[in-house]
């Protein structure tokens, strides 16, 4: 990462509105080079994935990020990157990517049109709190135009987040009272909160809908997917590393040190008041006693 970067720090009125709706849509953070190069990397993937006979289904790959060295560049974009630790905090790693690639439907031959959800799956079921926990979000970099709807968007209930049930039709045709597509150009990319309701649509334009995922979450949670990329630590810098599951030891993930979190040891550098922000919130978050509990070095 660069110093500039930080021109992309997230914003107060970023913040709120991320907060309050459970989603962010970041304009333009995909240069027309960058977003020609992943369009060819999703489909290089899409041609090997795909015979001619399922061409037509919607195909989605988790695991891409050794694909194309396009896919590893994307990790810590320079657009989005500083946002994502600005919700998350410097503790943070690429736990799961995929690419969805939404080819144009016969309308009338349809055998669904939406599937409401919340990602995490069992975290869902076997959380306690209430709400639920953010734990992640995810960075959805659209590479096609999706700025009518009809065109394979994403669907979702802003401020859902916050609610642990919705009332959802179960037809699998309705949506929810408050449902909105995301509506957006090529280059775009929209952050959403793993706890947002939302859905996938049909497709029902002429054009492939094609969008990559990465997800971000604290480094003690498990990768969701298969994460192949350790083979890539040796081209990476410290931070790439961090992004891509490196560490120093397991206990890291949870009482890091500098060695473990790099990307601490960069903002404390260059962005002290990120740094600290993350760590006033913790403490703030602890019982007193803890708090002067690990001032004094216990373990």
């Amino acid at each position: 990462m660069t110093p500039e970067c930080l021109n992309h720090c997230l914003t107060s009125q970023e913040r709120t509105f991320f907060n309050d709706n459970g989603y962010l849509i970041v304009e333009e953070a995909l240069d027309p080079a960058t977003t020609a190069r992943l369009v060819a990397a999703v489909d290089r993937v899409d041609a090997r994935a795909r015979t001619d006979a399922n061409r037509s289904k919607l195909l989605s790959i988790t695991n891409i990020i050794h694909e194309d060295p396009v896919l590893v560049d994307l990790i810590d974009c320079p657009t989005v990157f500083p946002k994502v630790w600005g919700i998350l905090g410097w503790n943070i790693y690429l736990y799961h990517s995929h690419i969805d690639v939404t080819p144009p439907a016969d309308n009338a031959a349809l055998t669904w049109r939406v599937a409401w959800h919340q990602d995490s799956m069992r975290v869902n079921d076997e959380i306690e709190t209430h709400p639920r926990p953010r734990l992640s979000l995810k960075v959805g970099y659209y590479l096609t135009d999706v700025r009518e709807p009809d065109r394979g968007n994403t669907l979702v209930v802003p401020g859902s987040h916050l609610h642990d049930e919705i009332d959802c039709p179960a037809d699998g045709v309705s949506n929810p009272e408050g449902a909105e597509p995301l509506c957006v150009k090529p280059g775009t990319a929209v952050i959403i909160d793993r706890r947002i309701w939302h859905s996938r649509s049909p497709n029902l334009c002429e054009q492939t809908r094609k969008v990559i995922w990465y997800g971000y979450s604290y480094r003690w949670l498990r990768p969701k997917d298969e994460m192949t990329v350790a083979h890539l630590y040796p081209q990476l810098d410290p931070i790439g590393r961090q992004i891509l599951g490196a560490g120093l030891s397991a206990n890291g993930t949870y009482d890091p040190v500098d060695g473990d979190v790099p990307l601490r040891v960069w903002l404390q550098e260059h962005c002290p008041e990120e740094a600290e922000r993350t760590l006033h919130k913790r403490s703030q978050s602890r019982p007193p006693a803890m708090v002067r509990g690990k001032n004094l070095g216990r373990q």
